[in-house]
């Protein structure tokens, strides 16, 4: 593996977030550059032509978007692969990174962030406040969803940690971040994200700060 090793971000981007906290589980050394897609740089463009991130630069190699970053990591570092098991439990694992990073994040993640952070920021108005009740509906369904899994696994996908728990860990943390899950009310995900949380490869995540929108106070709370 190469000394150089940058991972291009945004401290809100859910699939960033997803790299970071692999990047950490495996232990790899790797500098953090927060990316303005919106100004479109040039020299990022060539990394990534979609002009999205994350892209991981390892030395001459550049992998764009967290699903295949992911996989990457996995293949260059195979000996504490974040997927195991048997074919039909990797494939469960895959289905789950998908849903949450497609459905989680298109029903939830996505508007919730548009409405409360992106409008302001791109100066585009107020925020909606019926699309951001119809997400806070959808994360009610989702957050049932995985209290359902995780009553029934030790992890989401089955007995060990995994991609999926990454990918669902860090497309729930944007939304706590902007202070819309109701833990409360999702005793077995708040006890399943509690898990994670208190992992050494979340701190970075926690210590998060995006100027001009403050997270509730629990956030950062290992004991919420």
């Amino acid at each position: 593996m190469s000394e150089e090793r940058i991972l291009y971000h945004l401290p809100l981007s859910a699939g960033s977030r997803a790299v970071r906290l692999a990047l950490a589980e495996k232990g790899w050394d790797c500098a953090l550059v927060a990316e303005p897609v919106w100004e479109r740089r040039e020299s990022f463009l060539v990394l990534n032509p979609a002009g999205e991130v994350p892209v991981l630069a390892d030395g001459a190699t550049a992998v764009c978007g967290a699903g295949p970053i992911l996989e990457y990591l996995d293949d260059v570092q195979p000996d504490s692969p974040l997927i195991a098991g048997g074919p039909a439990q990797r494939a469960e694992c895959r289905r789950l990174c998908d849903w949450f990073a497609r459905a989680f994040h298109g029903e939830v993640v996505h508007p919730l962030l548009d409405e409360k952070v992106l409008k302001r920021f791109f100066r585009r108005g107020q925020p909606d406040s019926e699309t951001i009740r119809l997400a806070k509906t959808a994360l009610t369904a989702h957050l049932d969803y995985i209290a359902w899994l995780v009553e029934r696994r030790r992890w989401l996908a089955g007995d060990v940690l995994s991609r999926a728990d990454l990918v669902a860990a860090a497309e729930l943390s944007v939304a706590d971040y902007l202070g819309d899950v109701a833990w409360s009310a999702n005793e077995a995900v708040r006890d399943w994200y509690a898990k994670l949380k208190s992992r050494p490869a979340f701190r970075a995540l926690l210590e998060d700060y995006v100027p001009g929108v403050s997270p509730p106070r629990h956030y950062a709370d290992l004991d919420f």
